[in-house]
Formats: structure tokens, sequence, C-alpha cells
């Protein structure tokens, strides 16, 4: 059993995981001692080369692939994109293990809506839709194939993520209130993706004051299944459960997308389809880091970004060389983590040091497990592309061989996911455990719904994300509206059609991560990236 009150396993009775040491792998994905280079002073010496460009982009993840496009579609090319890692795309990246595409983090995109216009562009573009006799159609080869998600439950597989095989009336009756309080919500207020387009209403604000455990309280919602799957929601959402993320947060979930169905009361069907590949958001980001060319540069460590008086000098190491180059450009787009932005930009802006300290992010690890065989299943539910333990403290794991048009079952990558948003000194424990303890740990939850999963497992690649992602925690959504409120006030750049992060004390710099949403989802990060490249073109 693997509890919250530890991020790490805690394994008894463990026969199953017997041939365990025989399986190969290692860490991999994230350099952590490259994001710890921050933690060290500066020295203030002269650069080892120098280079000028008119603007620089500071973080390759989506919110700066999506800066870089929204310089090119305005025609500006004289730019640079400065990433720590050696591949951009930040939580959104793919990888192979021994020549299986798989994600390593992100896996899927859900369709948008109209608030996330700048997203149906990007697809439109990408040719993964178009309008057929008025109406939108999406190319079905991107669309999550059906089977789409299971739940390990009660000893066998069921249909869908919300238990419901062999529940009570007493259950079935919540479901339905709390379809209906969602209902109600969406009817009061409008809860958009992205956040910025929400309407930061009285009742909204009011939500965000108290955890999403203490509003269920309140409500009178004490069904178990009903609370593991909302805590399950929030876990793979947000990186953290009902007792952490805001009310606020818990009922965006699902007010801001397709709603709640209680079984047998509403079509679970096209509103709730997605776009994945085999290797997750993987393909999204190489599609936007492809056009780029020399405009990319990989394995930089940025240390400073500071105004000059004629511009923005961003200073970078490059961890291939060990040099110390110096960037001098007329402005800057600052494409990093909130906590990063605040290190690095001297002097910081007096709202992006308040919200740095305000949102605090979730660590998370991601492990891929290559099998040489199809897996030995327990009876009900067909395999499915998403599929999720009951009571597993992990998120369970996606079939990267789920898109496949094969007609036989093969050889695949199962990545398994684990938030550790709730665990105390998570992240020093996350750093600190061999790669051992993350193979058991999966193993552990995953073979009580297969039993020969040891044995079929030939290698367990694991990622570690020190800050993953934002936690929308009560109070995170009234930051927002402060800023959002002195951005307005101030009358700063905008763009077409969202505003950008600016303030008046750094009018070269540009701000885009979606830490500035509360949370982390590619819509986020893509539209305030799109809006900060707007902004500065």
């Amino acid at each position: 059993m693997i509890g919250l009150a530890s991020p790490l396993p805690v394994l008894t009775g463990c026969d199953f995981l017997k041939g365990a040491d025989a399986i190969s792998g290692t860490y991999t994905g994230v350099a952590q001692d490259r994001g710890h280079l921050l933690r060290e002073p500066s020295a203030e010496r002269p650069p080892d080369i120098t280079h000028r460009v008119h603007t620089v982009i500071a973080g390759g993840g989506i919110a700066g692939l999506a800066a870089a496009r929204a310089l090119r579609l305005r025609g500006h090319d004289d730019f640079a994109l400065l990433e720590l890692e050696d591949a951009p795309g930040g939580n959104s990246r793919g990888t192979q293990v021994m020549g299986i595409a798989c994600p390593q983090g992100a896996h899927y995109l859900p369709l948008p809506g109209d608030d996330a216009r700048e997203v149906q562009d990007l697809l439109e573009e990408l040719g993964l839709r178009r309008r057929v006799a008025g109406r939108w159609q999406y190319d079905e080869r991107h669309l999550c194939h059906s089977p789409q998600e299971r739940l390990f439950f009660n000893g066998q597989w069921q249909d869908g993520l919300l238990p419901v095989q062999g529940v009570g009336a007493d259950t079935l009756a919540q479901y339905r209130r709390f379809a209906a309080l969602v209902a109600d919500a969406q009817r009061r207020a409008h809860y958009a993706i992205p956040v910025l387009r929400s309407q930061f209403a009285p009742d909204q604000l009011a939500q965000d004051a108290i955890t999403f455990k203490a509003w269920l309280d309140q409500k009178g919602f004490t069904d178990a299944r009903l609370r593991w799957y909302l805590d399950y929601a929030c876990r793979d959402d947000f990186g953290a459960g009902l007792g952490a993320v805001s009310a606020w947060a818990g009922l965006h979930y699902f007010a801001s997308r397709h709603g709640f169905q209680a079984p047998g009361d509403g079509d679970d069907g096209p509103h709730d389809a997605v776009l994945t590949w085999a290797e997750g958001n993987g393909w999204l980001s190489a599609r936007l880091a492809a056009p780029l060319g020399e405009r990319l540069h990989t394995g930089r460590v940025v240390r400073r970004i500071a105004p000059e008086r004629e511009g923005v000098a961003v200073d970078a190491i490059d961890v291939a060389s060990g040099r110390t180059e110096r960037w001098l450009a007329r402005q800057s787009i600052v494409a990093l983590p909130l906590h990063v932005a605040a290190r690095v930009v001297q002097p910081a802006p007096e709202a992006l040091r308040q919200l740095a300290v305000g949102v605090r992010s979730a660590p998370w690890v991601v492990a891929n497990l290559r099998l040489r065989a199809p897996l030995q299943d327990r009876p009900g539910a067909a395999p499915s592309w998403d599929n999720v333990i009951y009571g597993g403290a992990g998120l369970g794991y996606v079939d990267a061989m789920h898109q496949s048009l094969r007609p036989v079952p093969g050889p695949t990558v199962l990545t398994w996911y684990r938030a550790l948003g709730d665990a105390p000194d998570a992240r020093a424990a996350l750093l600190n455990a061999p790669w051992s303890a993350w193979r058991d740990a999966a193993l552990a939850e995953l073979a009580a719904a297969h039993p020969d999963l040891v044995r079929k497992t030939l290698r367990i690649d694991v990622t570690r994300y020190g800050h993953a992602m934002a936690v929308p925690a009560p109070g995170v959504l009234s930051q927002i509206d402060r800023w959002r409120k002195l951005v307005a006030r101030n009358q700063l750049l905008k763009s077409e059609h969202l505003v950008a992060a600016q303030f008046a004390d750094a009018p070269r710099l540009a701000f885009a991560h979606s830490d500035w949403a509360g949370y982390s989802v590619f819509e986020e990060a893509f539209t305030l990236g799109h809006a900060a490249g707007l902004a500065l073109a």
C-alpha cells in the first residue's frame, strides 16, 4: 500500500514483486542539477560570449513555444528561445522506451471550447480540425479511440471512471445531487478555460476561499465513492486532492468543460472526446518547436533577466560548454514558472513576487513501463486508453499503443502517473529516493489488476518533476483577479484577445506560463504564451 502520508512506497506482502530486480531502468527526462544552479549565488563576471537579438524567450515549455509561434505569425524572426532541458516542451514532452513512443508528461488535449480560440486556431493550422458543411470536424485518427477509460473496482474492470458497479441508491442519489450543483454553478457564472476569460463572479471568489473538501462537507457529500472520484479528478488535473485545492478549482474541473453526468442522466458522448497520441502532447510540442531551427537553444540555464537602458540583458549558462552567455535584446518574454521568474528577474515586479509566494507547485512522478507482451486482464471492461485503479495512490496508466491500428495486441508502454502535491516533504523525498522505489511503487499499484505485470516488464524509465504544476489552493483565483485588475488599471499592452502579463515597472518584459492561471493545462499555457508573443510583436 502507498499511503498519502508519505510519497514513498510502503510495501508489505510483496510476493507479486518477485523478479522486479531483473527489470532495467533509470531516471530520465529532467536534469535536476541544472535547475538547482539557480540556488547558487551568481558570480559577477564578464560573460564569455555576447549575442544580440531583438527578443529573447526564456523558457521552452508550451507557453514559450506558443510565444515563439505568435512572433513568427507576425513576421518577427529575430528572436532566440532559451530552454533548460535538452528538448523543448516542458511537461508536454514525449520520449521512446526501447523503440516505442510514449509520453513523458501530459498525454492528451480535450477538444477546446470557444474560450480557447487560440488553441482552436493551432489545431486548424496542424490539420487536426476543419470546417465541413458548416460544422467543425476533427481528424478521427487523432481522437482517442474507444474504449477510452475504465476503472478497476471491486475486483473487476468497469467502463468509465465514476464507480458504478454495485453501488447503492444512496451513492447514486449523491451523484445526481452533485451533478445538479455543477449545472447550477454553470448557470450562475462562466467557468472558462483559459481562466482569464472567466467572470470572477462573487460565487466563484467565495468558492476560492475554502477547500473543495470543506465545500463538500458543507453540502453533505459524504459518499466514499463520490469523494474518491472527485479526489482523483483533482489529483489528475491539479496535482493535489480535495483537502488542498479550492472549491472553485474542484467545480471548475467540471463546470469549465462537460459538466458532471450521473449514471443514466446524460449522454457521455462527443463532448468528452480528447486528442491523444502515442507520445502524448509531445506530438504537439514537437510541431511547435520544428519551425524554430537555430533560434532554439537548449541546455541553457537562465540565471538573470535585467532591464538595460535600451533593452534587456539575459544571462544564461550553456550547459554543454560551461560558458556564460549574455543575450542583449530589445525585449524578453519570461516563459518560466513563477518561482523561477521571481528569482531571475532583477528587480522582480512586486505583483510577480506576490504571485510567486502565493502559488505552490506539486511534484510528480511519471513511469514508463515497457512490456514484452500483452498483460493478463481481470474480468469486466476491455483494455482502454486510460486505466485507473480504485483507491490507488497513483493515477493509473495510459497505453501508448492504444491508438495503433494493429489487429492484435503486442508489446507496448504503460505510462503510470503519481501526483505528490498532498504528501509532506514530497519534493525532497522525490529527489532522494532511489529509482527502484518508484519502480516498486508502480508495479505494486498495477499488479492488483495485472498479476503477470512483473514478468512481462522489460524496463521502467522514471521522470521526476520537482515543480510539475501549480496547485490552485484557496486564494489563488483571488490573487489572479487582483493581478488582472492591476493590468486593466494601468492600461498595459494587450493582445488581440487577452491581456498579456505585463507590469508598468517592467515594460520590456511580458510573462507567460500556466502558473499565471493558477493551474497547469495545455490551453492555459498556450493562450498566455500566444498573448505575450502578440503583445511584444
